[in-house]
């Protein structure tokens, strides 16, 4: 058995979850439910990211002390994430004492790495980082994450040197001792490094007040990157317990746009602090809608608990882990998902199940006996972390059962009295081939394929009160 990490990105509570959160949260939990399968024990953290001057601003916006609004919206991520299924272990605050504390002992180890200077050049608030002339020039000074000038600010700040760790990180990508996914993605990082100056981990107290004081300089608070990036190993106990039962991660999964903060300058704290690096960093694209990026100002953004309640958990995972690829960006829209979920969990699976229920129920058969196998296709594209091609793979094993009953016509061999024992091989052969279908399925819509399971290895397999799918 091995003991296995999972990451997902902490996303700011100045805000609602939104379906990138969603992506996060469904790839790392087919993953640990993938492992799980295989008898590996997994530990999966989530969290929220608590500081900063979007987060402030927001709470004096809506007139409420800055505690208040934090505790109530990290509640609704945690909320989301029990919603949507999500099987993790452990979960952190950046505003945990013991996360405080523990930053700050990192910040002192990282100390020889760390110097102070003045600063004046361009920031992004949406993105709290600091824009080189380049990217200004090249965006037209207006960052196109956010819509937003960016602005032009002086003042003097701690930074981290980068550069004390760029050949470290360079070979770490391209010998893949810290894989990069997809690989395309990698080689834009090893282009990002090259002019990736060194980072600013903090700010004055005049410009944020809502964060982790800089230890031993009270005129400076942490800034997001140093704060945030350390909560995959503070909730682990570092540095105060040794965490190298599970560090390094097997797998740190964040979306594309914050890839190079976790490919440059996570791996150069962890370099920094004399600690391995991740072994893989799935990156994910972005969900569109109706071929668009999603924009509160273009108006076409995708309310997840909307989609939740539309049609239903097993629903939402399905279509956002088979027709949203695991990699590349992907498009939403309702029609898609409408017709996903009439043609293919009602009709292709949901089909399936009650009318093989219903054959052996008339024929009274007793449930099956599962004994989980290994699948080497599968693990193949689930160990490769291409989810959605793994999705697909399963998908072709349930239209081939369905095309087996089609041409076996068991209906018909239940008319000829001489045909019984031939009918019964028949359907349990079918009932086994769906039963390992369904612990496939398990990674990504895990409710059905618990059905399935108590379907047809009950004492007497019966079809479902109700189809597991029923159309609309």
């Amino acid at each position: 058995m091995s003991k296995i990490y999972l990451t997902t990105a902490i996303p700011y509570v100045n805000g609602a979850p939104h379906i990138g959160h969603a992506m996060d949260y469904l790839l790392a939990d087919v993953y640990a439910r993938y492992q799980r399968g295989k008898g590996n024990e997994v530990r999966f953290q989530a969290g929220t990211d608590e500081h900063g001057n979007k987060i402030a601003k927001k709470a004096e916006e809506l007139g409420v002390d800055i505690k208040s609004y934090v505790d109530d919206n990290s509640k609704r991520f945690q909320d989301f994430i029990k919603k949507l299924g999500i099987s993790t272990t452990d979960f952190i605050r950046t505003t945990d004492a013991d996360h405080i504390r523990r930053c700050q002992e990192i910040w002192k180890k990282l100390e020889s790495h760390i110097y102070k200077d003045s600063y004046e050049g361009w920031y992004c608030e949406g993105c709290e980082r600091y824009i080189t002339d380049k990217e200004y020039e090249e965006n037209g000074g207006i960052c196109p994450d956010h819509n937003k000038p960016y602005e032009k600010l002086s003042e003097e700040n701690y930074y981290f040197r980068i550069s004390d760790f760029k050949d470290q990180i360079r070979e770490a990508i391209t010998n893949k001792q810290m894989e990069i996914l997809p690989e395309f993605r990698a080689k834009e990082i090893l282009n990002l490094l090259d002019d990736s100056p060194d980072v600013s981990i903090s700010r004055p107290v005049s410009q944020l007040k809502w964060g982790i004081p800089v230890p031993g300089d009270d005129s400076q608070v942490m800034y997001v990157w140093l704060d945030a990036l350390s909560n995959y190993i503070t909730i682990l106990g570092y540095p105060d317990q040794d965490i190298s039962d599970y560090w390094p991660a097997s797998a740190q999964y964040v979306g594309k746009d914050i890839l190079r903060f976790h490919a440059i300058i996570w791996p150069a704290m962890l370099l920094g602090l004399g600690l391995s690096l991740p072994k893989v960093i799935p990156s994910h694209g972005h969900v569109l809608s109706n071929g668009q990026k999603m924009s509160k100002s273009i108006g076409n953004v995708v309310d997840p608990m909307e989609v939740l309640d539309t049609k239903g958990l097993p629903a939402f995972r399905y279509f956002f882990l088979r027709h949203v690829d695991t990699f590349a960006d992907s498009d939403f829209t309702w029609e898609k998902y409408d017709s996903a979920y009439n043609g293919e969990l009602a009709n292709d699976l949901g089909n399936l199940v009650q009318r093989l229920a219903n054959l052996c129920k008339k024929q009274d058969l007793p449930g099956r006996k599962f004994e989980p196998a290994r699948d080497a296709e599968y693990d193949k594209l689930m160990d490769s972390f291409y989810f959605s091609r793994a999705f697909d793979y399963v998908w072709s094993r349930v239209q081939s059962l369905n095309k087996e009953i089609d041409e076996k016509k068991p209906w018909e061999l239940n008319k000829l009295e001489e045909k019984h024992d031939e009918l019964v091989t028949i359907l349990n052969s079918l009932v086994d081939k769906l039963l390992i279908v369904a612990y496939l399925l398990e990674p990504f819509i895990p409710d059905t394929a618990t059905a399935i399971r108590d379907i047809f290895t009950a004492d007497q397999i019966l079809p479902p009160a109700a189809p597991l799918f029923p159309k609309n």
